[in-house]
Parts: structure tokens; sequence; C-alpha cells
């Protein structure tokens, strides 16, 4: 029987594990490498490792840190963070990652991930696809940490994407970020609805119930998270954790 993954993903600055709130007001949460580890025990489906700002200070994300993970994880990763050329894919894949998210370089240049998907095959390439509403224009897709706008909706970037060779799309709202007030479902259903490709939902969840919705009523593929994966309640204590086998049946 089918289940949708439940994806752990993770911010990284400076070196160390954070977790924003809109994507602003980032706290220090621990080491990632411990994460890892915590996750392997816990037997996580998939981990995901975003390096925040690695497009703003025009780097590429930590060659040494996705080797680290390699090392450790005993699932399926992916990594994303400043990834704009054929060879930074080619050197994240030969570090270790099975997966590359690209977010920044895709808005900029759709025509980045066809030549990708080309090259490496439409499997090792994800799209993250960052949206925010405006008062007049409605939802529009950002880029470069939410500090760059576009005039293109979501629903034209997640199709463009899919036809341009894309294996994934991350849809993630960028004002349920960290609010763990559940997922912008109508966004993610309207996409889902709309490609082929699997889509996997970001943005907001706070609990089991989020998750089925997001599932049920987003109709998403896989289910992505943060807060509820590296706090232990609303009241934000930190506790990496992530739910048995036996709860997650209920997909």
């Amino acid at each position: 029987m089918f289940r949708p993954r439940v994806i752990p993903v993770l911010l990284l600055k400076n070196g160390g594990l954070v977790k924003s709130v809109g994507f602003k007001d980032h706290r220090y949460v621990g080491d990632p490498i411990n994460a890892v580890r915590i996750f392997n025990e816990l037997k996580a489906d998939e981990l995901s490792f975003l390096d925040i700002g690695a497009t703003r200070e025009d780097r590429l994300i930590s060659l040494d840190f996705v080797r680290d993970v390699g090392e450790e994880a005993q699932m399926p990763f992916s990594v994303g963070g400043g990834i704009r050329t054929l060879e930074d894919i080619r050197t994240v894949i030969a570090a270790g990652a099975e997966k590359v998210v690209i977010g920044s370089e895709a808005a900029r240049d759709p025509t980045f991930v066809s030549r990708a998907a080309e090259a490496f095959g439409s499997s090792t390439i994800v799209v993250c696809i960052d949206v925010k509403r405006s008062l007049f224009k409605g939802q529009r897709v950002w880029s470069v940490n939410a500090t760059r706008p576009s005039n293109v909706t979501p629903l034209e970037f997640a199709q463009m994407s899919a036809e341009n060779g894309a294996g994934e799309i991350i849809i993630q709202s960028i004002t349920r970020d960290g609010t763990m007030e559940g997922y912008d479902c109508d966004l993610i259903r309207s996409v889902a609805d709309a490609v082929e490709v699997p889509v996997i939902a970001l943005g907001g969840a706070g609990s089991r119930k989020d998750l089925i919705s997001a599932y049920k009523e987003g109709h998403a593929n896989a289910l992505g998270a943060g807060s509820i994966f590296v706090y232990k309640d609303r009241k934000r204590g930190v506790l990496i954790n992530y739910p048995a086998k036996d709860e997650l049946r209920f997909l």
C-alpha cells in the first residue's frame, strides 16, 4: 500500500542546524551530523539539507558537509544551496548526495533545470518553489531566500519545471514557514493536480493532522517539514524526533 514519504527538511546556517519563521528569525537548534545520527535510529524515510546562506554568499553548500552526511546517513538524502552549474551538481553527487535541490537558479534561468535533467537524469533534480502572496498580484514565486520576487505564479513555475525535466517539486509557503499552523493545502493541491511529477509539501506542519491534510487534501506525494522534527511541541523545546512506523500508518 502506498504511503507518502515523510521528509525532515533541515536548514543550515554557518555550519549549524537552524530553524526559521517566515524565512527569518533563525534559531540555532543543534549539530546537523548529530541530527543525522538520530534520524538514522528513528529510521526516517529521507532527509533534505538546505544551506540558506549559500546563494546570497555566492558559494556552494560545503562539500565536506555533504561527505560527512554521506558517511553517516542510512537513508537517501538531498542537498541544496548555491547550486548554479552542472559542475556544482556533479561535485555534490560525487560527494554522496542522491539528489540536488535547485531553487534560485531555476528561478533565474529555468533552462538550467532542463540541462541538469539531461545531464544527470530527472530523478536527481528537485526544484524548490518558494511562494508568497502579495496584496495585488496574488501568489508569486520568490527566490534567494525569499528576498527576490518574480511575476511568475507557482502553478506556472511548477508546470515549466516539470516540462523541463524536474523529477520532483517542493512547494513551500514562505508565510507559513515555521509557524506550525498547517500547510497551505490549496496551494499544494493546485500544483499537485497540475503536474505529473511527485510534489513535496513544505511549510507550516505542526502536527500529525497537518501531515494528513497535506496528503489527503493537498494531494502531496511526500510530506516535508522542519519544526515538527526539531521541536518537542509548539513550545519549541528542541528535540530531534520522527514518528514511529506505526504512527505513519494513518497515511
